[in-house]
């Protein structure tokens, strides 16, 4: 049975997972944190230097206003930390770095086991589109209440299309300046933003004559929670290290 530490718990996210856990024979939420405070079915602290439960392991799925007393606590307690908070500082990240050194750390820019399968897919067909000349292209969608573009998963998309290229695309994100032909060695990243779409992301091959498309819809929040509890089972117990969801996976 894994034991849970989880941050932010009284936040939408931490609802979800809550839930999640609680139909889950092999894990238990052991304690929650979170400043608002909540009702919840397990003890619930203000900040995580008031928590005395011990765990296995922390999911942080918060603000990365939390993150810094989140990386203070699994530094003091040796504990292992799912990373699920975006938007962090530069020095975060870095912290974060300085952290995996002594217990483990798993953070990706999204938690989905579909898109990170996906991702696996797009790299293997890039090392074999790409220099038979197809032109890659992402397009992705979210909701009005978006304010950032183009979206993390958008990003991580691209970068596995460039690292599968041995680096060699620059990303354009907008033509309305630009009057010339297509670079090939370019990767364009759209974004769309527009009612309440939760997520979808389009990878286009595009090729003479044939165009291969490959695409993540996601239809509630709770996917990015269900990642969230795999990586949690998959991190409690492993070596110090810096992991992401494509090892959780495998």
């Amino acid at each position: 049975m894994i034991k849970i530490l989880l941050n932010g718990c009284c936040g939408h996210m931490g609802r979800v997972i809550t839930d999640i856990v609680a139909a889950d024979e092999n894990a238990v939420i052991a304690a929650g944190i979170d400043p608002v405070g909540g009702q919840c079915d397990y003890p619930v602290f203000k900040s995580a230097a008031d928590c005395n439960v011990k765990a296995d392991v922390m999911i942080d799925f918060s603000s990365y206003k939390a993150v810094d007393s989140v990386i203070d606590y699994c530094e003091k307690n040796d504990l292992p930390l799912v990373e699920c908070t975006t938007g962090l500082t530069e020095e975060q990240i870095k912290r974060l770095g300085e952290l995996s050194k002594k217990s483990a750390v798993l953070r990706s820019a999204n938690m989905s086991l579909g898109i990170n399968t996906i991702l696996k897919l797009i790299m293997d067909a890039a090392k074999v589109l790409a220099p038979a000349g197809f032109d890659m292209e992402i397009v992705e969608k979210h909701h009005n209440r978006k304010i950032d573009a183009p979206s993390g998963t958008a990003l991580l998309l691209a970068d596995g299309l460039n690292e599968a290229c041995n680096n060699e695309y620059s990303y354009v994100y907008d033509r309305s300046t630009r009057h010339e032909k297509r670079d090939p060695k370019e990767i364009g990243i759209s974004a769309v933003r527009g009612g309440t779409i939760v997520g979808e992301h389009d990878v286009i091959f595009a090729g003479t004559d044939e165009v291969i498309e490959i695409k993540h819809t996601a239809f509630s929040r709770a996917i990015f929670a269900k990642g969230a509890v795999a990586a949690a089972k998959f991190l409690a117990g492993k070596a110090a290290g810096m992991y992401d969801m494509q090892d959780v996976i495998g």
